[in-house]
This record gives structure tokens, sequence and C-alpha cells, in this order.
């Protein structure tokens, strides 16, 4: 069982690195990284679970401000046509 959640992880990440957008890669990541940490857990392994949160909050900050950044020129698009 505890393998198959590593292996899940790494078939995420492994997947993530495949992706051209970056907003699909840095959610795959993630998202990869949210299940390293139960593997570490799991392990008591605790700097891949240090690692791993890290990774999440700059995947999570990265992704914000991505979606932040497109609603910004979504508004300004509006405001050309305008």
């Amino acid at each position: 069982m505890t393998d198959l959640v590593g292996y899940a992880g790494l078939a995420l990440n492994l997947l993530s690195m495949t992706m051209k957008d970056v907003r699909r890669l840095r959610a795959l990541a993630l998202t990869a990284n949210t299940i390293y940490i139960f593997y570490g857990l799991l392990l008591h392994a605790y700097p891949l679970i240090i690692g791993c949160s890290v990774a999440v909050c700059i995947h999570a900050c990265r992704l914000l401000s991505l979606h932040s950044g497109k609603k910004q020129r979504q508004i300004r698009e509006c405001d050309a046509r305008e």
C-alpha cells in the first residue's frame, strides 16, 4: 500500500514534466507533492514532508499568480474593446 502511494506521486510528477501548459504542470506537480507528503507521513520521512510542503506552497503561489494575471489581461482586453 505504501509503495503504491509513492508510485502514484512519482507518476504524477513525471507526467507534470511532460506538460507544455504551465498551469497544468503546476497543478499536477502540486498534486504529486501533496501525495508525496502523505507518502512521507506513512514512512515518517520528515525531510520528504518538509521539502514537498515547501514545493506545494511554491506551486500554489505560482498558480495563483498565473490565475490573477490571466484575469487582469481579460479585464484590459474588455476595456480595449469598448
